[in-house]
């Protein structure tokens, strides 16, 4: 039986999670998965110069499980510049320190894969998933978009009062059979 993995605390939410060669059309690129908790480990070590033994409390893990992950990140990022691939940045075993959603899609309650609504959800399960036929609302003017694949609806702005949105259900009678 293989051991689940360390919870890890992120105390960062990437603006941009997708990366890509120049003029490469992305339907013949191969993707690279890089987790937010591998992200993590590489900004403490890289950008904030923390030292493993540091970084690794931070995280609230052990020092050898902030090495795995490290070397595991360096790995990815190093495969997808050798061989010009696309680096996709989601998922992974993390939480957010605040719990109260305000991190990236996942983060907060439970493990970063999935809704983030607690254990054990798939991704696209639980009361907040809207599947793919949801549409983005802003909870302040109400002003309401189609969602757009791809571009969560917490990281998209309201076109009118520039709250940042929410994913709600189309209702039955509206979607598509």
């Amino acid at each position: 039986m293989v051991k689940p993995r360390k919870i890890k605390i992120v105390n960062f939410k990437p603006d941009v999670t997708y990366f890509k060669p120049k003029a490469v059309p992305l339907s013949q690129l191969k993707e690279i998965e890089l987790t937010i908790d591998e992200l993590e480990t590489m900004r403490l070590a890289n950008l904030e110069k923390l030292n493993q033994a540091d970084a690794a409390v931070k995280m609230k893990i052990h020092q050898s499980t902030f090495q795995r992950t490290l070397t595991r990140a360096k790995e990815k990022i190093t495969n997808a510049l050798v061989n010009g691939k696309a680096i996709k940045i989601h998922g992974g075993d993390y939480t957010m320190p605040g719990r109260d959603r305000t991190g990236p899609p996942g983060a907060g309650f439970g493990r970063g894969r999935g809704a983030g609504i607690g254990r054990g959800l798939g991704r696209m399960q639980g009361p907040l998933a809207a599947g793919p036929l949801g549409n983005c609302k802003c909870p302040k003017c109400g002003f309401e978009q189609m969602h757009t694949r791809g571009q969560p609806c917490n990281l998209t702005k309201c076109p009118k009062c520039g709250t940042l949105m929410v994913r709600i259900d189309l209702p039955q009678n509206q979607r598509e059979n």
